[in-house]
Formats: structure tokens, C-alpha cells, sequence
């Protein structure tokens, strides 16, 4: 069986003028389909077999070509608006034929030249089309854990809960309203922080950047000290007061508050030999 939206391997059948045209080997359930003269690899004969993609022509027509998309059914990739028409967008996805976003399927404003989170599929009329609704595919099997820092793409927005965000376009990610420190839109890409992993898998996702204007007071002044020393210091509760005060001219008493505020909020993080960032600077 010839399948749509597929990469294949199909045998060839026959040639004219056109090209190649192809089918499975073995029981050929389906009509032969064209694989375009200037695609065909030289020296290929009858009998042969070719690994090709299928998707359906400007006339709707099943057609092999050996270029490879962006992706296939069932899969999801970000993709660049090239044009936006009266039936939807439509998607540069590396094929001849740029790919139909419906207007049912956007989530969201559309803008062109910008990218969004899309999967494959194939709807009622067997046409391939691209869809925006991708939370459903997204895994929550990710390999992240509190403090990582990690990159996606904002797939929606609600008043209620905040940001959704595909993490590495794979795994499900929440910013919450609280964790923002500007407005957001579909498609837009980020970076955050994990500050928790709940127990069904999702990532909870925060935009703050425990950056030094966020932080007062002795927690700032730590922050500043781990810069200079390419993000560790070698300081923990056991350490002297005299040592805390030489290197921080701080108390330890004041040392220990700062330390408890920046494990709060997941800046640094304890060692054998001191604190150290959570994250290289």
C-alpha cells in the first residue's frame, strides 16, 4: 500500500516521457504514481527500488518525489509562513509545493516569515495538511530536571494559566502568568528554566532570569562574587566567619540568609567544596 505523507521505499514499474512511475512490490493495491523525469536517480531500471516521499500534486494527483520534507505524518516540525491566502498559510516544509495551513488548524495570529510548532496530517479529502493543535503529540518523558535550562517555542497562550511551550519542539512545557517578565506570542522562541518537574512529567517553566537586577542586597553581592569567579565559590555553612567576611565582607550569619534566598529561588546550588551557580555563566 502506497502511503501518504510517507517516505517509502516503492519499486519502479515502468517509465514514459514523464518519468518514473512506481508502485509496492509484491500485490499492487494502488495506481501506479509518477515520479518526475528530473528526479529520477541515473541509471535506475525496472525493478528497481527508490525511497521517495508521497504527497498529492497542485491537481491533487499522488506524486513521488525523492526530496525530503520537513516532516511526515504524525510528526511535528517548526516551519516559516510563505504566504497567507484566502484558504489559510501556507508553509515552506522543503517540497516544491509549500503546505496548506488551514485556518481551523491555526491557533492563534498568523503572521508571514514566522515560525510555528506544525504537525502533519491528513484530513477528510486525503489532502496533507498542517496543523497548529499540537499539545496532544507533545511527550512528557523529557530528560530535564529542576534548574536545567532548556529552549522552546510557544504554542499557546491562556489568560488563565499562562505560556504553553514545546520544550526542544518535543515535551510539554507551562510558564505560569507569575513566572513572565514580558508579553509572549505563538510562535515566539524561548529560553527559561525548569523549576519543576510535576508528577505526571510536565515541565513548569520560568522566564525570570535570576539576574543580578532581580536579586538584592548580600543575595546580589554572592551573585556578583560567583561572576568574578567563573560562577563558584568555595563557602558553605562550615565555613569561618573570618573567611566569609575576607572574601564577601559580609557576616555569616548574613552569608547564610543570602545563600537560603538563592536556593529558593534556584540561582545556585551546594557542592562538596562550596556554592557554584546552577547555571554557568
Amino acid at each position: 500500500m502506497i502511503e501518504l505523507g510517507k517516505i517509502q521505499k516503492l519499486e519502479v514499474i515502468r517509465f514514459t516521457q514523464h518519468g518514473a512511475y512506481l508502485n509496492t512490490s509484491g500485490d499492487k493495491a494502488d495506481e501506479d504514481i509518477l515520479l518526475p523525469q528530473n528526479q529520477v536517480p541515473q541509471g535506475t531500471d525496472t525493478g528497481n527500488e527508490i525511497e521517495v516521499f508521497v504527497y498529492k500534486d497542485s491537481e491533487d494527483r499522488m506524486i513521488a518525489t525523492v526530496k525530503k520534507p520537513k516532516l511526515t505524518v504524525g510528526e511535528m516540525a517548526v516551519l516559516k509562513v510563505a504566504e497567507m491566502t484566502k484558504v489559510g498559510a501556507f508553509l515552506d516544509w522543503g517540497l516544491d509545493k509549500d503546505l496548506l495551513l488551514p485556518f481551523k488548524e491555526q491557533v492563534g495570529e498568523i503572521k508571514k516569515d514566522k515560525e510555528y510548532l506544525v504537525a502533519l496530517y491528513v484530513d477528510n479529502s486525503k489532502r496533507l495538511c498542517a496543523t497548529m493543535r499540537v499539545y496532544p503529540l507533545l511527550s512528557s518523558s523529557s530528560p530535564y530536571k529542576a534548574k536545567d535550562r532548556v529552549h522552546g517555542i510557544v504554542i499557546n497562550i491562556s489568560a488563565e494559566w499562562g505560556c504553553f511551550v514545546a520544550v526542544d519542539n518535543l515535551y510539554h512545557g507551562l510558564i505560569y502568568t507569575k513566572e513572565l517578565y514580558s508579553a509572549l506570542a505563538i510562535g515566539d522562541k524561548i529560553d527559561a528554566r525548569v523549576i519543576k518537574v510535576r508528577p505526571d512529567g510536565k515541565l513548569e517553566l520560568s522566564m525570570r532570569e535570576l539576574a543580578f537586577k532581580e536579586i538584592e542586597g548580600d543575595a546580589r553581592l554572592v551573585l556578583e562574587k560567583l561572576k568574578l569567579n567563573k560562577g563558584v565559590l568555595p563557602l558553605n555553612d562550615d565555613s569561618a566567619p573570618e573567611s566569609i567576611k575576607t572574601q564577601l565582607n559580609m557576616s555569616k550569619g548574613a552569608f547564610k540568609r543570602a545563600v537560603g534566598r538563592l536556593l529558593k529561588e534556584g540561582a545556585i546550588k551546594i557542592t562538596d567544596t562550596g556554592i557554584e551557580t546552577a547555571w554557568k555563566p
